[in-house]
């Protein structure tokens, strides 16, 4: 082989290698978030419309890996299927109304508690179900995966007789309800409201809120190096005052604490 066909096939080689190396250069930059787009107004699907995925965890999504220079791509799935994509490396972090409960902790690791919020029962207007105690005898619904199945299971503890009956997805929880197969479901406050807005059918009442927990963080792989630098840009967000911005534009400023 000559001297110049040597160089010639080096030349390739390493631009070979440069570009296996890089990855094309378009995903290197990009994290993958996990969702569960039935949880509006956290996460939607805009439908009729534009048929993307929008709402107040998007928007915050977007901003803080935008501020860290990182492209965003969200994938939506079951909400019981996020940590697990998380474990498995599937997706760069979890956005979802997540709560950052022990149980969680023992397979990812959370950034500060972003939003805070209660949980509410949601009922058909007719049911008569005012109180917990009212529960007593009936099917109660919770979505599978969500911190409210503890909060389900201590009702069916403490209340006698209460079915606890799981869904994937939110949108079940309702159809459920208006179809008589629930009694009722508990859903996060600020979720409930959205529905019961538009639904003239349901009502509900808030739950006592006493745990520390109850608010929402964003899941990543254990030791990640992203949950700092989330953590940065979510508290300069609190600081100057654009999460407050957030909240106002999704929850018209009503953050329960």
């Amino acid at each position: 082989m000559t001297m110049k066909l040597k160089s010639v096939v080096l030349s390739i080689g390493i631009a070979v290698l440069g570009l296996t190396a890089c990855g094309g250069n378009d995903d290197s930059n990009t994290l993958v978030m996990g969702t569960s787009a039935d949880y509006p107004p956290f996460e939607y699907i805009e439908t009729g419309e534009s048929e993307e995925i929008i709402g107040f965890d998007i928007d915050l999504a977007n901003a803080i890996t935008e501020e860290l220079g990182y492209d965003l791509e969200v994938v939506d799935m079951d909400f019981s299927s996020l940590i697990p994509a998380l474990d498995a490396e599937r997706v760069d972090f979890v956005q979802a109304g997540m709560r950052p409960t022990a149980e969680r902790r023992e397979n990812a690791d959370f950034s500060e508690i972003y939003f805070y919020g209660a949980h509410m029962i949601v009922t058909s207007a007719d049911s008569g179900i005012e109180t917990i105690e009212d529960l007593e005898g009936k099917t109660l619904g919770v979505q599978l995966g969500s911190i409210q199945e503890g909060q389900a299971d201590e009702i069916a503890e403490e209340v006698p007789d209460v079915t606890v009956e799981s869904r994937d997805r939110i949108p079940e929880l309702i159809q459920e309800i208006n179809t008589g197969r629930f009694d009722a479901a508990i859903v996060a406050d600020t979720v409930a409201e959205n529905y019961m807005e538009n639904e003239e059918n349901l009502t509900g009442f808030t739950l006592p809120n006493e745990a520390e927990e109850d608010g929402n963080a964003i899941a990543f792989q254990k030791g990640s190096d992203l949950v700092e630098e989330f953590n940065e840009v979510i508290q300069e967000m609190k600081d100057n005052g654009e999460l407050d911005e957030l909240i106002m534009k999704w929850f018209d400023g009503e953050q329960p604490q």
